[in-house]
């Protein structure tokens, strides 16, 4: 089943690849998933580690998902999971939305200071994986 996002008919989600990676329908490299996000690396990759992050329900556009700040947290922490395993504190993101009508970021390292081969991707998910696992959260209190 296809979890649908407020703007979106089942058509959509259904014939949607995204959702059929969030379906377990086609294989991912995930590096990250909780209730309403999934990222996993592009399969064409433009830097080691290159990542989307979608909500797991359907929206067309990023600015259709309803809660976007919590969106832009996962894409925070993939960002700086990246900037630890790459080599460079220069991360890119995109929003595009042109090939794949689903929401999606795209979060990358600099192609040219990033370290790594990006098509190695059982390396790149271990990186991210094990980067985001020792992420440390600090709350400053003023």
């Amino acid at each position: 089943m296809y979890p649908i996002g407020m703007n979106d008919t089942s058509t959509a989600s259904a014939s949607c690849i995204f959702c059929k990676i969030v379906a377990g329908e086609i294989p991912a490299h995930k590096v990250y998933e909780d209730d309403t996000y999934l990222a996993f690396l592009d399969i064409r990759p433009l830097s080691p580690g290159h990542t989307l992050i979608i909500p797991k329900a359907h929206y067309r556009w990023v600015w259709d998902v309803e809660d976007i700040g919590s969106y832009f947290e996962v894409v925070r922490k993939i960002a700086k999971a990246l900037q630890k395993i790459s080599g460079t504190d220069e991360v890119h993101m995109k929003v595009i939305g042109e090939e794949i009508e689903h929401a999606h970021v795209w979060v990358f390292p600099a192609p040219d200071k990033a370290h790594g081969k990006k098509d190695d991707f059982a390396a790149n998910v271990v990186a991210l994986r094990s980067a985001l696992a020792n992420e440390q959260v600090i709350n400053i209190r003023c």
